[in-house]
Order: C-alpha cells, then structure tokens, then sequence
C-alpha cells in the first residue's frame, strides 16, 4: 500500500506541476514581452538593450514550453527556466538604472519571487539556486554597471528584494510539503477506501452465500403454501440474512380405528438480534425444530418448546464454563392444527397467535419467558382452541409492529396491525399479503427497516 501511495502521490504531483509550469512559461513568454512598453516609456534610454534581453529570455522560455517533451526537460527545470533567466533579467535591468528607477522597479523584481512562491512546484534546493544565481548576478552587473553605492542599492530596494527572495524560498518549501502532505493523505485515503471496499465486498459475498445456506433451511414458500395452499406469507430480512424465521411440517397420524389424520406444526421464530448473529441462532433453531419431530417423547407444542430451550441451551453453552454463559436465543409462537378435527394446539415463548373469526380477533398469548437461559424457566404450556372452517390464524415477530414511520417518526404498534388483520380476514391469501405489505411500507416511508419482520396467514 506504501508504495502504490507513494507512485500515485508523485505522480498526481508532476502532474500539477506540469500544468503549473507551463503556465508560468507562458506567463513569462507573453508578459515579459509586455513590460517592455514600460521600459520604453520609463528608461528609453536602455530600450534597445532591455528588449534584446526580453527576447532572449522570451524564445529560451517559448522554446521550451514547446518543446520540453522532446528535449526530454525534466518538470521541475521547467519551472526553474523562467524564474531564474527572469531574475537574471532584472538583475542587469538594475544594474543600470539610478535610484528612482530602482525604487519603481523593485515592485517587479518582489512580484517575480512572490509569484514563484505562489506557482512553481520545485524542491527547496532549486529555490536555494535561484536565489543565489540572482545575487551572484546581481553583484557581477552592478560592479560593472551601476554608479550607485552599496548602501543606495539596499535602501533603494536591495534589502526588500533580498528579503522576499530569501522569503520565496519558505514560501515554496511550506508550499512543496503541504502538497505533498495533502496528495499523500488522500492518495492514502483512496487506497484505504479502496481495501474497504474489496473487503466489503468479500464480506457481502460471504454473508450473500450465508444466506444461500439459510435459504435452504428455511422452507421455501411453494412448499409452505403446497402444505398450507390457504395461506401468505410475509418476510422481511432487515439485512441479508435474518434473525426471524419460520418452520412447517406435516405429520400424518394414523388412531385407532381411524384413517388418517392431517396434522401440519408451523412455527414463527425471532432469533436475539439480526444480520449475521440472528442468523446463527436461526441455523440452530431449524436445526433443532427438524430434530423435534423425529422425538417419540414430543407430542404438543409445548413439549417441542421445552425441548427447543434445552437445545438451544445446550448448544450455545457446550464449551461454556458458568461465568461465560450464553444468554441468547429466540421468541417463538409454534402452533398444530389437526385439519380433521380444527384444533389448534399452541404454546409461545413470549409470542401470542392471533385468530379471527367474523371480524373479531382472539388472542392467544405466549408464555412470558423466551428461549433461552431464562431466571425462573418454567415449562411451557399448551393451549388448545376449537377452529372453524374460514377462522384466519395468525403468527408473527415483532418486527412488524415494532417498525418506525408515519408522520411522528413513531412505532407502528399492534393496534393498527390487528385492524388490518381483522379488516381484511375474510379477503384471498394475496389480497391480505398485498394489504399487510402496503401498511408496512407506508408507514416506514424513508426511515430505515428497524428489525427482521415475518408474518404468516392461515385459513382453516
């Protein structure tokens, strides 16, 4: 990463200062060449000398710029070129210029290092050469040129040149390290979002095939529906894998002196937390709910509640000592109903099961322990309810009524979830998905999904 860092940072750097360069090469080339209307104005005298040094120093910069590429000049004497021939320039334009002169020229000789300051992108080491080629310069043409002393040339403007120039110098060092400090960080910054990013996607790419896993334990709704036709289903993961599931079987039994009985257990369970946590405890519900069956000794749905809690338990806290205990597990409302006789046998951890039957709604409600290490476990009971034929039987998470929205911001709650489900009872299977489906979405409008939702509708 250092290195990928460090070759994009230089090169995003010659890259700005090539434009950069450039600009002052042609800034020099067309402006050195207009400021000779004020040397003819000003010093006509010198007018003829001061324009062949403007041309020279014009065609060197021009051919440069030109031709940099082919003559293989490196970006940062490009930079160099112009400051240091114009500063050469002036430096002989001073030397022959009186007092006054000097004093309304200085102004350009301060713009030129200002300018660099603010422009060339080259190492301090270049600054250091500049500056000292232009008083070499500056001594070598005032010794042969000028009449005036030492101490006329510094309080004329010598002084206050000398000290931009040496300032120049800081000026383009601060500058070269906050460029390079800012092009560093965010290269560095690019390059971290660019590992985020591929570790993102390995992450979604594992978790997508996690939830390929989970897909094949959880029933698929062709086969719930071939079990249950008269019935929906809703189910909502809040993220790619979910920590709500639902479980069917059917079991034929056969009493004596009886024909055979169909008896279908389904279960609506809501696993501790969601995404990947509540997907892991969801694994090991379906794990264990498929075992319940197998179980000569389970013969209610309470009985394979108990049996799921001590399961569960013993699962997650195998290899746990006791300060290490394992208290997750899950919310369940498991429900048999015998389609020969319509009775519902029911037992919830912390769940209810709703029936409606002519558009009043009954409640059964779960026990108030869920699965799990729980304080005071109790076994869980089972309740029975005499069905009739066309009662609608509902199971559910709490994921739906639990959901943020509507104008306030605030939970959905049960009562308008019981109003839909007791308004649209006596509708199809599709009609009630399609209704239950539009409240929900309705209400979260924007907000964010807060938990895994599942509902599931049965019509005896």
């Amino acid at each position: 990463m250092e290195a990928a860092v460090r070759i994009n940072w230089r090169a995003e750097l010659d890259k700005t200062a090539l434009k950069y360069h450039k600009i002052t090469l042609w800034v020099a080339v067309v402006f050195n060449m207009l400021f000779f209307a004020t040397d003819y104005i000003n010093i006509y005298e010198y007018w003829e000398e001061f324009l062949i040094f403007r041309v020279i120093v014009s065609l060197i910069c021009l051919f440069t710029v030109l031709f940099h590429k082919k003559l293989n000049i490196s970006i940062q004497l490009m930079g160099v070129i112009p400051v240091l021939l114009i500063s050469i320039q002036n430096a002989y334009m001073w030397s022959v210029m009186d007092a006054e002169h000097l004093q309304k020229h200085t102004l350009a000789y301060m713009a030129l290092f200002i300018g660099s300051g603010m422009f060339v992108f080259y190492h301090v080491y270049y600054s250091i050469f500049i500056v000292a080629a232009n008083i070499v310069a500056n001594i070598f043409f005032l010794y042969f040129n000028s009449s005036l002393s030492v101490e006329e040339i510094m309080v004329s403007g010598g002084l206050l040149t000398l000290s931009v120039a040496i300032f120049s110098i800081l000026l383009i060092r601060m500058r070269f390290k906050l460029t390079k400090k800012e092009l560093v960080a965010r290269f560095a910054l690019e390059e971290s979002k660019h590992e985020l990013q591929e570790k993102n996607t390995e992450i979604v790419d594992s978790i997508n095939y996690a939830k390929r896993i989970q897909s094949a334990l959880i029933p698929p709704v062709e086969v719930f529906k071939k079990i249950l036709p008269e019935s929906f289903i809703i189910f909502k993961p809040k993220d790619i894998v979910s920590g709500d599931f639902y479980w069917i079987s059917e079991l034929n039994t056969t009493k004596e002196n009886d024909s055979n009985e169909k008896l279908v257990v389904y279960a609506v369970a809501d696993c501790t937390g969601h995404g990947v946590p509540g997907a892991f405890m969801s694994l090991i519900g379906l794990k264990i709910f498929n075992q319940s069956i197998k179980q000569p000794n389970i013969n209610s749905p309470a009985e394979a509640l108990d049996y799921l809690n001590n399961e569960v338990f013993n699962t997650v806290n195998k290899h746990s000592d006791s300060d290490n205990i394992i208290r997750d597990g899950m919310d369940v409302a498991l429900c048999s109903i015998n389609f020969k006789t319509l009775m519902l046998s029911f037992s919830g951890a912390k769940n209810p099961v709703y029936i409606v039957r002519n558009k009043e709604l009954h409640e059964i409600k779960g026990d108030k322990q869920p699965i799990g290490s729980y304080a005071a476990q109790e076994p869980f009971i089972n309740k029975e309810y005499q069905l009739e034929k066309g009662d609608m039987v509902y199971i559910f998470s709490d994921g739906f009524a639990d959901q943020f929205g509507g104008p306030k911001g605030k939970k959905l709650k049960y009562k308008p979830f019981k109003e839909m489900l007791i308004a649209n009872s006596d509708k199809s299977m599709d009609e009630q998905e399609k209704q239950l489906n539009n409240l929900f979405e309705n209400w979260q409008g924007d907000l964010e999904q807060l938990d895994d939702v599942c509902v599931i509708g049965v019509r005896v």
